[in-house]
C-alpha cells in the first residue's frame, strides 16, 4: 500500500458520546483470575478482542471440543443442501464400536440427522459423530480432511484434525484461540442450530443423558457450548454467555476435574462481564469520510468499513476513546469497490485497541483524457 498520512481525528465521539453517560467513573480493572488450566482464553463475541488469556496459541489436545469443528462442517453441508435434518443415516459397525461417550445408536439402524446432531451436541456421542462424518465424506478420515479444509477457511492457524470425535492422537490438536474462532462462527452463521447447545438433556432409545456443561444449570446467561475430556487432554470446556447484550466466549483446556473446568470458566466469564464493556462504533458499508480522487470520472470517493466495528474496553473508559483515520496520500482512479484506501485507528489512552481498513464504498472509473490531463497539472503544482 502507498504511504499513509495522518488525517484529523475522526469525531465519531461528537455523535455517539451524546448518548454515553459521561459521569460514569472508570472501574479499576484487577488482574484476571488465576485459572488452573493448560491454556485458556475469554474473548468478546462481537469485537473479537481477548479479555484474558494464557497460552492461547499453544497447540493442545481438545478432546470432545473437537465436535465444535465437526458441527461446523455438518451445518455447512446442510446449508449447501448436501444433507438434510430429515435424512436417515444407517449406523455402521465402525460408528457403533467407537469408544468413549455414546448416544447408544445400534448398528444397521436408521437414525435421522437431527437426532444424531443432538446426540453429538448434548450427549457428546462419539458414535453419532462418526455416523454423521461417514455420511458426509464416506469415511471418518475423509471427513477429517474436510475439517482441515474448513479450518483453513476460518483462519485456524494452529489446528490439525485426524478424527471427528477428539479421541487422542498426537497429530490431533488445536488452540484456545482457534476454538474461539470456531465457536464464533457457529453462533454467527448457524443461529437456528445453536439452540441445541443450551439443551440440558436428550433421550434416545429410551436412554436419557444430560448435558455435561454444569454452567447451564448454574448460570442462566450461559447457553453453550461444549465439554471435553480424555485422560491425556484433561477436562475442557467451551462456554458462551450473554448478559445485557454482551456475549463472551471462554475456553478452558486441561483442567483437573469437571468441577475445576466449570469453576474456571465461571470465573473468567464473571471477570469479563464485571470489568469490561463492548460498544459498536461504526456500521459496515456506511460513509465515514470522503476522499479526493485524482484522474477519475468523479473527483471523490466515499470511504467506510467492510464490517461493523465493535470495541471491548474497561468499564467507564468510553469517553477516553480516540478515533483517527489514516488516508492514502494520493488516491488515483481507477478505484474498485472494496479497495483499501486507508485505516481507522482506535486508541484508548494512547494504547491501540483496534485497527481496520478503510475501503471504497463505490467504484470510481478512470477519467477521460481531459480529466486526466487537468489533474496531472494540478498534481504538478501541489
Amino acid at each position: 500500500m502507498k504511504k499513509f498520512t495522518q488525517s484529523l481525528t475522526y469525531l465519531f465521539l461528537t455523535f455517539s458520546l451524546l448518548f454515553c453517560t459521561w459521569s460514569q467513573a472508570a472501574t479499576p480493572v484487577p488482574k484476571a483470575p488465576l485459572v488452573g488450566a493448560k491454556g485458556y482464553l475469554v474473548e468478546d463475541f462481537l469485537s473479537g478482542q481477548s479479555i484474558a488469556e494464557k497460552d492461547a496459541d499453544q497447540p493442545l489436545e481438545p478432546a470432545s471440543i473437537t465436535k465444535l469443528m465437526s458441527a461446523y462442517v455438518i451445518f455447512s453441508e446442510i446449508r449447501k443442501g448436501s444433507l438434510a435434518l430429515s435424512d436417515k443415516i444407517r449406523i455402521s459397525e465402525k460408528a457403533w464400536r467407537t469408544q468413549g461417550s455414546r448416544m447408544f445408536v445400534e448398528v444397521n439402524t436408521q437414525v435421522s440427522v437431527a437426532d444424531l446432531i443432538k446426540g453429538m451436541i448434548i450427549q457428546s456421542g462419539n458414535d453419532a459423530t462418526v455416523a454423521l462424518a461417514e455420511q458426509i465424506a464416506g469415511t471418518e478420515a475423509s471427513f477429517a480432511a474436510l475439517m482441515n479444509t474448513y479450518a483453513q477457511q476460518l483462519g485456524l492457524t494452529r489446528s490439525h484434525f485426524v478424527n471427528s470425535t477428539g479421541l487422542p492422537n498426537k497429530e490431533h490438536y488445536t488452540t484456545a484461540r482457534d476454538i474461539v474462532r470456531v465457536a464464533r462462527a457457529l453462533i454467527r452463521e448457524f443461529p437456528e442450530y445453536y439452540q441445541w447447545y443450551s439443551q440440558k438433556q436428550f433421550t434416545y432409545n429410551k436412554i436419557t443423558q444430560y448435558n455435561r456443561n454444569k454452567l447451564l444449570w448454574r448460570d442462566e446467561s450461559v447457553d453453550g457450548l461444549k465439554t471435553g475430556h480424555t485422560n491425556s487432554a484433561g477436562y475442557c470446556l467451551v462456554t458462551s454467555a450473554e448478559r445485557d447484550g454482551m456475549r463472551l466466549i471462554s475456553v478452558v483446556l486441561g483442567t483437573k476435574s469437571e468441577e475445576a473446568r466449570a469453576d474456571a470458566s465461571q470465573s473468567l466469564l464473571n471477570y469479563g462481564f464485571r470489568f469490561f464493556e463492548t460498544h459498536k462504533l461504526y456500521d459496515s458499508n456506511t460513509r465515514l469520510t470522503t476522499a479526493r480522487v485524482w484522474k477519475g470520472a468523479g473527483d471523490s470517493v466515499e470511504l467506510g468499513l467492510a464490517d461493523t466495528l465493535y470495541v471491548t474496553i474497561p468499564r467507564g473508559e468510553y469517553k477516553n476513546l480516540d478515533a483517527s483515520m489514516q488516508l492514502q496520500e494520493q488516491i488515483t482512479a481507477p478505484i474498485t469497490q472494496g479497495q483499501t484506501l486507508g485505516r481507522v485507528v482506535i486508541k484508548l489512552d494512547d494504547k491501540l485497541i483496534s485497527e481496520r481498513d478503510l475501503v471504497a464504498l463505490q467504484p470510481v472509473a478512470e477519467g477521460n483524457f481531459w480529466q486526466r490531463i487537468v489533474d496531472e497539472g494540478l498534481l504538478y503544482f501541489q
